[in-house]
């Protein structure tokens, strides 16, 4: 089975538009993908995590 696809976080911001200032207010608020912090510090967003994060965001909440 293969590795899942990682996102840098700059791949990420592009993607979804938005500012790193303004993803990391989200996260603050326990409202933005999950990240996950590599060995080397860096951090990355799995491509299944941003595709879920995204369709509950075009989820009405009910």
């Amino acid at each position: 089975m293969a590795a899942p696809k990682m996102l840098k976080l700059p791949e990420v911001l592009e993607e979804i538009g938005m500012s790193r200032a303004a993803f990391y207010r989200m996260r603050a608020r326990g409202q933005a993908p999950r990240l996950v912090k590599l060995p080397n510090g860096h951090l990355r967003v799995r491509r299944n995590d941003l595709d879920d994060w995204l369709s509950r965001l075009d989820s009405p909440a009910y």
